[in-house]
């Protein structure tokens, strides 16, 4: 699925997401990654989200989000009650989301100057049988 948004040029837009690819600019990212208006953070290793933990969203809470939203890929899942206790005690505003839904709300928000990071669980293509 393309998407098309009318942005600053210093932001990191989403310009396409498919099943085990993201693509930011002219960029194609097949692992997971971190992405927020001026920082990209490749190969994120967290492959589904039973890995994500606070110490796995460090680089994504480094760069100081108002909005952390979390693409759980092809469905949307939820982390742990802890984690989500912990960033609203941080008052940081979370949203888990399929990654496409992730990645479109990403745009949105970015394109609004918003303090937004996203980061993006991209799972393993299948080979085909």
């Amino acid at each position: 699925m393309r998407f098309t948004l009318e942005s600053n040029d210093t932001a990191n837009i989403i310009s396409a997401v498919s099943p085990g690819e993201i693509r930011i600019g002219e960029q194609r990212f097949a692992a997971s990654l971190i992405v927020g208006a001026s920082d990209l953070i490749p190969e994120w290793p967290v492959a589904n989200v039973a890995s994500v933990t606070l110490s796995m969203l460090e680089p994504a809470l480094k760069l100081e989000p108002e909005i952390l939203l979390l693409g759980t890929g092809s469905a949307t899942r939820f982390p742990d009650s802890p984690l989500l206790a912990e960033l609203s005690r941080r008052r940081i505003g979370f949203e888990a989301m399929d990654t496409a839904a992730a990645c479109r709300t990403y745009n949105v928000l970015a394109h609004e100057d918003r303090a937004v990071v996203a980061a993006l669980i991209i799972e393993a293509r299948s080979s085909p049988r």
